[in-house]
């Protein structure tokens, strides 16, 4: 009888172990769909195996100026199974030449160096960055010579991605900047953070990449 007791307190605690990790499990996900994120109808992803997260952005958006250095600590230490893509959101048609500006900065290679000396420029050092004028000397004093930028700038592949830009902004049912989507499914934004700080939206991309790469392994 002893043995038996033994037997019965051991799968009791078996099963207390089992309830907890399951409990410990579900509490990983914080992220609630339709409060801190939502889903939107499927998109293509771009980056195969990885799971995607597109930051849609706008270089004269304050919040994703505010965001930038959290959102730069994240992509230094993503996980190795998360790709990042960057599209210059396009919510009216001022926003293109900003739109424009990051894709002559992809197309010379630059877009490391630069990226966020366009939001420095813009936010800090209060330059017009929607002219092209100011913009090409901008490009000189950065050290990109003058005609590359302007062939660069006024090119049919710039062209292309800057109405790419607009569309995708579309379609992935873009309202407001800074947004972040997961997956080409899971959207989230500062809109999203609870208090309004924006750099919250950090941990509830983490959470949402939880949710997706969870997604993926049930397939």
């Amino acid at each position: 009888m002893r043995a038996i007791g033994t037997l019965v307190r051991g799968g009791l605690a078996l099963l207390a172990l089992a309830c907890l990790a399951g409990i410990s499990h579900a509490q990983d996900i914080r992220a609630r769909q339709n409060i801190e994120y939502r889903l939107i109808a499927p998109q293509p992803v771009e980056t195969g195996d990885r799971i995607e997260v597109i930051d849609f952005f706008w270089y004269g958006c304050p919040y994703c100026n505010e965001l930038q250095p959290a959102l730069e600590g994240w992509i230094r230490r993503k996980p190795a199974d998360v790709a990042l893509r960057r599209v210059p959101a396009i919510l009216r048609d001022s926003w293109a030449p900003h739109a424009r500006i990051y894709y002559a900065l992809e197309q010379l290679n630059e877009v490391e160096r630069l990226h966020l000396k366009v939001y420095y420029s813009y936010h800090v050092e209060k330059l017009h960055m929607s002219k092209p004028d100011v913009t090409v000397e901008w490009a000189v004093k950065n050290g990109i010579d003058r005609k590359r930028w302007l062939d660069a700038y006024s090119s049919p592949g710039v062209d292309a991605k800057v109405e790419r830009a607009r569309k995708l902004s579309e379609a992935y049912t873009v309202a407001v900047t800074p947004t972040l989507v997961v997956d080409g499914r899971y959207l989230t934004s500062g809109a999203y953070v609870p208090g309004g700080d924006v750099r919250g939206v950090v941990p509830i991309l983490t959470d949402v990449i939880r949710i997706a790469r969870q997604n993926r392994s049930g397939r």
